[in-house]
């Protein structure tokens, strides 16, 4: 029998198969509709920058890092351009094979592998960090053709740092080095952090480094098209860097250079000021360094000469070391005698070699003649028993009084970072110095060395020089600058840095009077006058003899018998010319003896360079660094044709005129033609250097010769 089907109930199943279906199908395009118009509509902004940030990327410009200048236009710190052949560690599969694939296309120093390291320790894995730096054309050559070897690694053109006078004045100019992950992290943190993106040094000392700011510059971006593999294709946009400001300091680079060559091998510290405005005309500390090592990371060897040596060549000694002042502190005590009403300058003293208090002796050198003393004789001829009697009459907290105001054991304020403040002794601060109840009474004999420079005493040859500056200037105190002026790299124009008011500490001009002219009588009949024998102008000065090192009581001082940084420190503090001066010093030279055979003869030379436009025979010049020099000697070189011998930098900047100097010296130097181009200085690496570094404990002392 045939079955017969419902041709109606089966069209009705196809129907709703049917039906179903085109809603599934129209459900479907529904949704990818709905889709679409979600990416098209609503997320379109999105999508689209993330479009175009895949086809193009935003690089920073790292700005041209300032330059910096001396008074006068002379180039101390400048850029140059060389090719970086760099690693970036997250791309490269394995390092070690890659770096001695790079060794047979390229010369790579174990050095260069060493500092390698280090900079990977201190930094992220993505980061590009060199292997190699300033290629030579040749190597650049052979690396591009064969770049395909090498994933990961890429050639780099960079702005080095490059300091032309080397060791000189580098602990006033610094250096720059790379940013560590301490540093990296307080930019991060900072306001000026995007000002940051791609840069990889910083300055870390001197002036790079408390002018930061104002030499880093602004930071720019480019905006460039990139294939598929990152590379740039072409340039779509750019918003240049603005480079950083060019600073001019208020150093004299050649006066500078001359005081640091009579230093020779010897240690020590030397600051000049202009008393009427507190510029730094000079900052000398010996020995000195090679910022060049540090621009690119400086290898383990040259790091190691340079901070086991046990002359210390990074200390700071003109901000960091503190000294006894030695005799010249009877300067200041003279005036303190005056000011307090402690004495008067015709005040007669018996000076019968030696002054005795609580049964215990305190003694003067040998050479010094004694008898009766005002106060005029007592500074000219440096009386000991003078000043310690001076002392025990207004007590500890008196003097600690009186030079506080003068910027003794205080912080000056000069505008570079690391100043220490040494020791300006009172009650006060024994007590909060030493720990044990017993240490903390002041005793009355620890007064009596303080009148001559010696005990708890220790300051820095700033805060010296600036002290001087006060008796120069007639009892006005002016903040001490090393940065004088800004130029902007767009339009040129100098910005001098405006000059703080001085600060008039009230001293009265007839005591000031009495200080300034003892000091003459110093330079004419006294202690330096030897040394000053024949200067074409006056001056005033005050010689200085520190011990390093604490002697017992009824013992003789033969340096003879000490090791070498186990003998006295000779200072000197100087002003001239006396009637209007126009340069204040203070001087030191570590272990050296007696102030007027070391100390006062660089002053000499420095007064003579500035007013005179002299500068020392080669003869008197090896005298001078053998500790060995008077008044001197043979047919002085003139300044301008010594300038013509040092590297050339750039003309005077207008808009700042280095009013401190004298015209004759000025002319001098503007005369001189200045190309503009700095040719890049060789860096070799630092060798130790014997001796060793005596920057005093603070030791209470007896007594000290001049």
């Amino acid at each position: 029998m045939t079955e017969l089907r419902n041709v109606e109930a089966d069209l009705s199943r196809f129907r709703a198969r049917v039906l179903v279906a085109s809603l599934v199908v129209l459900l479907a395009f529904g949704l990818l509709a709905a889709r679409l118009v979600y990416l098209q509509v609503f997320r379109h902004g999105d999508l689209s920058e993330q479009a175009e940030s895949n086809r193009t990327a935003v690089v920073p410009i790292v700005p041209n890092r300032g330059l910096i200048l001396d008074r006068n236009g002379v180039v101390l710190a400048t850029n140059y351009s060389a090719y970086t052949l760099e690693i970036t560690p997250s791309k490269v599969a394995n390092l070690d094979e890659t770096i001695a694939a790079l060794e047979k296309v390229v010369d790579i120093q174990p050095r260069d592998k060493r500092r390698f390291k280090r900079l990977r320790e201190e930094a992220k894995n993505f980061e590009s960090l060199p292997i190699r730096t300033r290629l030579t054309d040749e190597e650049v050559a052979r690396f591009t053709a064969q770049r395909f070897r090498f994933p990961g690694v890429d050639i780099k053109a960079r702005l080095f740092r490059n300091y032309p006078f080397g060791e000189l004045a580098s602990h006033v100019v610094g250096y720059i080095g790379r940013i560590n992950q301490k540093e990296k992290e307080a930019i991060e943190e900072s306001d000026d952090s995007g000002n940051y993106r791609g840069t990889d040094y910083i300055g870390k000392l001197g002036v790079e480094q408390s002018f930061e700011q104002q030499l880093h510059g602004t930071t720019g971006v480019e905006q460039v098209e990139t294939s598929a593999g990152g590379r740039a294709v072409r340039k779509l946009a750019t918003n240049p860097a603005t480079p950083g400001d060019t600073v001019m300091l208020s150093i004299d680079i050649g006066l500078q250079k001359l005081v640091e060559d009579m230093f020779g091998e010897r240690r020590g510290a030397l600051v000049a000021i202009d008393p009427k405005t507190g510029d730094v005309l000079a900052f000398v500390s010996k020995p000195t360094f090679d910022p060049n090592l540090f621009v690119d990371g400086i290898d383990t060897e040259s790091w190691d000469a340079l901070n086991t040596s046990i002359d210390k060549p990074l200390l700071n000694r003109a901000l960091r070391g503190t000294y006894p002042p030695g005799s010249t502190y009877k300067t200041f005590m003279a005036l303190a005698a005056l000011e307090r009403g402690a004495r008067s300058a015709t005040t007669l003293i018996n000076d019968p070699g030696f002054f005795m208090f609580g049964g215990r002796r305190f003694g003067s050198p040998e050479n010094e003649k004694g008898g009766i003393m005002d106060m005029n004789r007592a500074i000219v001829e440096s009386s000991n028993v003078y000043f310690y009697s001076l002392a025990n009459e207004m007590g500890v907290d008196a003097i600690h009084d009186f030079m506080k105001p003068m910027g003794f054991g205080q912080i000056t304020g000069i505008d570079i970072h690391g100043e220490v403040r040494g020791v300006l002794p009172s009650q006060d601060w024994k007590r909060g110095y030493f720990k044990r109840a017993e240490q903390q009474k002041w005793f009355a004999g620890e007064t009596i060395s303080l009148g001559i420079g010696q005990g708890y005493n220790s300051f820095t040859m700033l805060q010296l020089a600036q002290a001087t500056a006060i008796i120069a200037n007639n009892g006005v105190k002016h903040k001490p600058r090393l940065v004088i002026g800004t130029q902007d790299p767009v339009n040129r124009v100098m910005r001098p840095l405006p000059l703080a008011p001085g600060e008039n500490l009230g001293y009265k001009p007839e005591n000031v009077a009495v200080i300034r002219k003892a000091l003459v009588g110093v330079t004419q009949a006294g202690t330096s006058a030897r040394v000053f024998a024949g200067a074409g102008y006056v001056s005033g000065g005050k010689t200085g003899t520190a011990q390093a090192v604490g002697m017992a009581a009824n013992s003789k001082y033969n340096s003879a018998k000490l090791e070498e940084h186990q003998r006295d420190h000779a200072l000197y503090m100087a002003l001239a010319p006396a009637d209007d001066p126009k340069i204040a010093l203070a001087v030191i030279v570590e272990n050296a003896g007696w102030g007027a055979g070391s100390a006062a003869p660089i002053a000499r030379r420095a007064f003579d360079y500035m007013l005179l436009g002299q500068y020392p025979s080669e003869e008197d010049m090896a005298a001078v660094q053998k500790g060995q020099a008077g008044a001197p000697i043979g047919k002085p070189r003139r300044v301008a044709d010594m300038l013509a011998q040092l590297p050339p930098g750039v003309p005077p900047v207008p808009g700042l005129s280095p009013g401190a100097l004298p015209a004759t010296r000025t002319q001098l130097v503007e005369s001189r033609p200045l190309p503009v181009t700095v040719p890049v200085k060789a860096v070799q690496p630092v060798a130790a250097v014997g001796g060793v570094a005596a920057v005093p404990a603070v030791v209470p002392v007896a007594a000290a010769p001049r």
